[in-house]
């Protein structure tokens, strides 16, 4: 069955393409495994909560825009009743019923892992002028002054923290006065008469979430979706997005346009009833005890490779949102995200924690990350706890504040192909690595996690092995190019792969070093660095080498290079010394990749089959001047 939906439409008609029905959600009321839900031109101001799920990949339920047809979902409204204040200040009286049961100029930006803003909050509303997000200002007189944005003493901190230069001053701003009845919102149009622009503020809390867990095999295709007052998503609470899967099995999500979101766009998360930020509720144990917790319980909830996850994220433009483009933990286990452009993520700087990244997972068992464009980010990629089997593969990272983040997982996971073009490439607060074929363009960090032991699991499986600390090490570094820009002076900045130096050279290598101690247990291993497996790879312009590395190529000229755009295509342009040759005829497969030593998991793909490792960018280069193709942008083939 085709259900259309129209804006000519009326929710008392059929559904059918003579007579549509004019909301998304009456027709999500309807449909049933097997049907197609097909929206038409327009605007949609509405959250779409679907009722029910396919029965399988072949029998789907599938929402899309109609071919050629621009269709917006918005958890906007539109407001055009302003009333001039002084200078170029206006305000707007939005009676509250609105806003439904939350008003996101009352509910505040908070939860586990937040740091700043606090005292004041920042809030989940936002005001927006021809597409354009304002800032919240903390005073009705912030707004008055619109040569200065007012920050908070924490955003300030959070800037110094993170060596984040503070954004440039902006005129746009907005505030607001939440009471019982109505709320009153300020803002600042700097000469533009508000109510001749389209001028929107933040309604609903999603787009496209469904309120019932277990809605499997969803297709969601071809949509815009924007402008939603979707709450902080660390791991531990129920993390809603513009759109989400909420606890879900095998939806796809493809050819979309996702933009605004106050915190997440797209979210593969889990539910309320296994975590609700308890940490920052309580404050009785530790937030790290309540992640552990959320895990155990998620398991006991039906976190399992039948029920749970192997979603598909392709082809989407993601943009300007303030958390994430896409999060998820537990429920993004066994997924595949590709073709994606996530860009502009968190680069507002409104609000500042721990939960922030183009892409953040946790609990990503199995999943594979490849061939995404991702720049302009606060930080592009973060996998967090249990990236077990993850696979980064030929992705294009560059111009974020740092590129990508592993931490506290202790392997198999394989990044090959990708190219790091930020000036902070890699923080490795994890082990068990395999790095193959990457160009990596900034320095890195590298550091143990001694004090937070983390769930392993059983191969290609949520059961849980163990739990262990991260000691560091146990990292494979293959054939990589390490090409730095500049040199930052700062002790954490590592270049090339010197930073491993004293480190076994082999698993052997390592026993004998805890053997040598004696009688003991886990003091003896503390002592030792563990092994690392480093060979063929080539450093320019300061990086340098492990010292056990027995064919490498160091060059003390920079190697220039850039990242550009054309058309619809990203490019690498890169003036390649031929002493780096013949680095690129090097073949790497899995079997080169000794298991990850706690895990003894070897580097395989989902379906416990080695991994197939072939050269990306690398198998183009040549000595002189190179362009090659990157990243194309796409549309999935319907």
């Amino acid at each position: 069955m085709i259900y259309h939906v129209a804006k000519s439409g009326a929710d008392h008609n059929s559904g059918t393409e003579n007579a549509p029905f004019l909301t998304i959600q009456r027709a999500a009321d309807v449909a049933q495994p097997g049907d197609t839900v097909l929206v038409h031109e327009g605007v949609y101001r509405e959250w779409v909560r679907p009722r029910a799920g396919g029965t399988s990949d072949a029998c789907r339920i599938t929402y899309a825009a109609a071919n050629g047809e621009h269709v917006t979902v918005k958890g906007s409204e539109r407001v055009d009743w302003w009333q001039r204040q002084e200078g170029t200040v206006w305000k707007a009286v939005i009676p509250n019923r609105v806003f439904g049961k939350e008003n996101p100029y009352k509910e505040r930006v908070w939860g586990d892992w937040l740091v700043a803003p606090i005292e004041p909050y920042a809030h989940l509303g936002a005001v927006y002028m021809n597409g354009q997000a304002f800032y919240e200002a903390f005073s009705y007189g912030a707004v008055c002054a619109p040569e200065k944005r007012e920050y908070s003493r924490y955003e300030t901190w959070a800037f110094r923290r993170e060596a984040i230069p503070e954004p440039e001053l902006t005129v746009y701003q907005w505030y607001a006065e939440a009471g019982e009845e109505e709320t009153v919102i300020y803002a600042n149009f700097h000469g533009a008469d508000p109510n001749r622009e389209l001028v929107e503020i933040n309604v609903r809390t999603a787009c496209f979430f469904p309120e019932e867990t277990n809605l499997n095999y969803i297709t969601v295709r071809g949509f815009e979706m924007a402008q939603a007052a979707c709450p902080w998503a660390p791991p531990t609470s129920r993390q809603l997005g513009l759109l989400g899967c909420h606890w879900s099995k095998g939806w796809i999500i493809e050819n979309n346009h996702f933009h605004h979101a106050k915190c997440s766009a797209v979210s593969l998360g889990k539910e309320i009833s296994t975590g609700d930020n308890e940490y920052t509720k309580t404050g009785k144990n530790p937030g790290y005890q309540t992640q552990m917790e959320t895990v155990f319980r998620g398991i006991h909830a039906g976190w399992r490779k039948d029920r749970i996850g192997s979603h598909i994220v392709r082809n989407n433009q993601i943009h300007d949102c303030g958390q994430n483009a896409i999060v998820g933990h537990m429920g993004c286990a066994f997924s595949e995200i590709y073709g994606n452009e996530i860009y502009n993520i968190a680069m507002g700087h409104e609000f500042y924690g721990h939960e922030i990244a183009g892409i953040k997972f946790h609990g990503a068992v199995d999943t594979h990350i490849h061939h995404n464009y991702i720049h302009h980010c606060t930080l592009g990629l973060w996998l967090d706890w249990q990236a077990q089997g993850v696979r980064v593969s030929g992705n294009v990272f560059t111009e974020n504040y740092r590129d990508l983040m592993i931490e506290v997982t202790h392997g198999p996971h394989l990044v090959d192909n990708n190219v790091f073009g930020s000036d902070f490439s890699l923080v490795n607060a994890a082990q068990g690595g395999a790095y193959v074929y990457n160009l990596f363009g900034g320095f890195m960090q590298r550091y143990p996690v001694l004090n937070r032991a983390t769930p392993y699991h059983f191969p290609h499986s949520t059961d849980v092995l163990g739990v262990s600390v991260v000691y560091g090490g146990d990292d494979r570094w293959l054939c990589n190019l390490f090409a730095p820009q500049t040199v930052d002076p700062a002790p954490y900045a590592a270049y090339g792969t010197a930073d491993y130096n004293g480190s076994p050279a082999s698993l052997e290598e390592y026993l004998q070093r805890v053997q040598s101690h004696g009688v003991g247990d886990v003091e003896n291993f503390e002592k030792i660095q563990q092994p690392v497996y480093i060979n063929g790879n080539a450093y320019t312009g300061g990086a340098r080498h492990f010292d056990r590395e027995g064919d490498y190529v160091e060059l003390k000229s920079p190697m220039g290079y850039r990242i550009a755009e054309d058309g619809n295509t990203v490019y690498l342009e890169i003036e390649a010394d031929p002493a780096l040759f013949p680095m690129p005829e090097y073949r790497i497969t899995a079997e080169d990749l000794p298991q990850a030593r706690i895990v003894r998991q070897g580097f395989e793909n989902a379906d416990a089959m080695p991994a197939q490792i072939e050269k990306g960018w690398l198998r183009e280069l040549r000595p002189g001047y190179n362009r090659i193709a990157l990243w194309h942008k796409k549309k999935t083939d319907i």
